[in-house]
């Protein structure tokens, strides 16, 4: 692909994301959104950092990998268990990355 194409492939995605989300912005500008969507709405942050993060601590090599020798799926735990009871983002990005090499040493 040469770069004038990859040039027009980026302006047509930007174009696109932009008109997507002002069409969203547009409609529901001037509307009261109802309270049961609005409650549903909360959700979809943790639902799409879930979708992006599980996969990559559970598979490896395309395969499930559910042992104790997962040292992603160890320290994705703790980082786990650290943001629940700190609620610091910051300290759960330090310390689950230092799980995960020490682990790495490790295993």
């Amino acid at each position: 692909m040469d770069h004038r194409t990859l040039l027009i492939v980026f302006a047509v995605t930007a174009v696109g994301t932009f008109l997507l989300r002002l069409s969203f912005i547009h409609l529901f500008g001037n509307m009261e959104v109802p309270p049961l969507l609005k409650q549903a709405l909360r959700f979809v942050p943790a639902s799409a950092l879930s979708a992006l993060v599980l996969p990559a601590l559970l598979y490896q090599d395309q395969t499930l990998n559910l042992s104790l020798s997962n040292a992603r799926l160890l320290s994705g735990f703790a980082a786990l268990i650290i943001a629940w009871k700190t609620k610091s983002l910051l300290l759960t990005v330090v310390a689950g990355m230092g799980i995960f090499v020490l682990l790495g040493m490790a295993l």
